[in-house]
């Protein structure tokens, strides 16, 4: 069974100003939790933050891009994305 992965309100609005390569990676990190789950641990920098929160690189270099995300609910395993843009203001 797949997993759903949604992306929240606050990181669907920041899309808008991210680089075409960044949006490119984040939609295939998003691909890759849907057929996989949570836990990307083949993905640049990856580390679990706490329990059921995640975060990855998805570019290096400066600025460096990152996502993080969330498991919301693993009974009808959905996941959300919740920040999505530079390693500098990102919510750890």
């Amino acid at each position: 069974m797949a997993w759903e992965v949604v992306l929240s309100k606050k990181a669907e609005r920041s899309l808008a100003f991210l680089p075409k390569q960044v949006v490119k990676n984040l939609t295939f990190l998003m691909q890759e939790m849907e057929l996989r789950g949570p836990v990307r641990g083949d993905w640049h920098n990856y580390s679990k933050l706490s329990p059921g929160r995640h975060h990855c690189h998805l570019k290096k270099g400066h600025p460096t891009y990152v996502a993080v995300w969330e498991e919301r609910d693993r009974k009808i395993r959905l996941i959300e994305v919740t920040y999505v843009g530079t390693h500098e203001k990102a919510p750890y």
